[in-house]
């Protein structure tokens, strides 16, 4: 994953497939049509609340301000949940204060904080207002911890044991508390001082005989995350220690949350969007692409073309520079897109690699050499399949353009000379740019394939024109 550097995308919060919504959404609306809010109030008892977000979210919004509040509270809560961000402002919007105070109160906090800090300060803080003495201090700490940080993830609804409690205690005590945790897969040992020192999972207390001691089960081989590392560290550890759930620990290593595989997902799903948009060259959408204002993408897509653009420039100049030979060998400039297009798409697919593969840890920046000569070799076998390519498209044009046909043999041999060292070029500067941006601190997203292939367009008209200047002086030029 790459180190995000613009604003966080809005959190996707659909987390179920499309499936029983879709099917029974033409009953649901034949009720709302008669105004059978009784029998909508029944049947959507037996739904899911992914499924019943995702019917809300097709409905017109008078129609789905009233199947809202026939939900219980509970229910209404995780349909909440599961909602987009547009959606959940729509339906705060026609609610009073008493009933968004109610949802809001009722939300798990880490998606609670995930609605807060989408929002504008000001809106966020009216929110907050509503919420009681106690839920509000959660997410005012859950929001003081840096943006982008594990901390953000978290929640605070945990079960945490003592080594002395015996497994009938356990029970008891996960009976007494469990009902509003997170998630009870994992349970978490911490001693006086409420440090994390172990964790332990529900399996192995269910399978144990009610005598014996949590510290029985303990091995004190944990992983944890601590509070203040950037969100990309939780989906490695995630990815690394296959977990459902993983504690977050403070400075001094007291238990303070957990982050669960849910959020995580989220998290994944935002870099891998945003590093997709980094490679076709656009900067990182801040909102989804459906929602974002027309004005505000165009944007973020010009700054890139512009770029682009200008960069093109260069490509005018070489061709400039070389005027003299094309003048003389107007022939030439036959070949100018198949060669430079090669060296362009031979990048592009460098750099897609390179990229990933740093991404996904298969490599990292000490690998440098290892890919430098695997690319080499890469690039001389591919370019010189292209080339041999090349020079039988040649003997073949040749018998369409007159032209060609008097030093048939030297253009050919020209064009597959520069595709072999094109492509090679293409190939090891689309490799090493990645690994030269993030040595410096840079995104290596940044690379893009328009950009690497910009680049080789330049260097391919100077190499093209350097290898038909030795090979065909004397006779063509």
């Amino acid at each position: 994953m790459t180190a995000r550097t613009g604003p966080r995308p809005a959190r996707s919060r659909a987390k179920e497939p499309k499936m029983l919504s879709k099917l029974l959404r033409p009953d649901i609306e034949t009720l709302l049509a008669s105004r059978e809010l009784g029998a909508i109030k029944e049947v959507l008892s037996e739904w899911t609340p992914a499924d019943i977000a995702e019917l809300l979210a097709d409905l017109p919004e008078h129609e789905r301000a009233v199947i809202f509040r026939l939900l219980p509270r509970d229910l209404a809560a995780d349909v909440f949940e599961y909602m987009g961000l547009d959606l959940q402002v729509s339906l705060l919007k026609g609610m009073g204060n008493e009933e968004s105070a109610a949802i809001l109160n009722e939300m798990s906090p880490d998606d609670r904080t995930a609605l807060l800090e989408d929002l504008p300060g000001s809106a966020a803080r009216q929110l907050i207002a509503l919420l009681s003495p106690e839920e509000r201090k959660t997410a005012v700490a859950l929001l003081g911890y840096p943006e982008d940080s594990v901390g953000r993830l978290m929640t605070p609804d945990f079960v945490d044991l003592r080594p002395g409690w015996s497994m009938s205690e356990v029970l008891e005590h996960i009976r007494r508390f469990g009902k509003d945790m997170e998630t009870l897969n994992v349970l978490y040992v911490v001693d006086d001082k409420g440090r994390l020192i172990d964790d332990i999972r529900i399996r192995d207390v269910l399978l144990a005989p009610p005598e014996t001691r949590v510290s029985d089960l303990m091995d004190e081989n944990f992983v944890a995350l601590h509070v203040a590392d950037d969100q990309e560290s939780a989906v490695e550890a995630f990815k690394k220690y296959d977990r459902v759930a993983l504690p977050v620990v403070d400075a001094s290593g007291s238990l303070i949350g957990i982050v669960t595989v849910d959020d995580v997902f989220d998290v994944a799903e935002e870099e891998a969007t945003e590093d997709i948009h980094k490679f076709a060259a656009v900067e990182a959408l801040d909102e989804p692409y459906s929602s974002i204002p027309l004005f505000s993408m165009v944007r973020k897509r010009a700054f890139w073309l512009t770029i682009l653009f200008v960069s093109q420039a260069l490509t005018a100049i070489a061709m400039g520079f070389f005027e003299g030979q094309l003048s003389k060998a107007v022939i030439l400039s036959i070949f100018i897109p198949l060669v430079i297009s090669s060296g362009g798409n031979s990048g592009s697919q460098a750099a897609t690699l390179v990229i990933r593969a740093l991404a996904v840890g298969d490599v990292a920046l000490s690998d440098w050499w290892f890919i430098m000569r695997r690319e080499v070799v890469s690039g001389l076998m591919l370019g010189g399949a292209l080339g041999a390519i090349g020079f039988l498209q040649v003997l073949a044009l040749s018998r369409f353009i007159v032209e060609l046909q008097a030093h048939v043999v030297l253009i050919g041999l020209t064009v597959a000379f520069s595709l072999v060292l094109i492509v090679s070029w293409g190939t090891l500067s689309g490799s090493m740019l990645p690994i030269l941006l993030k040595r410096l601190g840079a995104d290596p997203a940044t690379s893009s394939a328009p950009l690497v292939a910009t680049m080789v367009d330049v260097t391919g008209l100077v190499i093209y024109f350097s290898v038909a200047i030795l090979l065909l002086t004397g006779t063509l030029l």
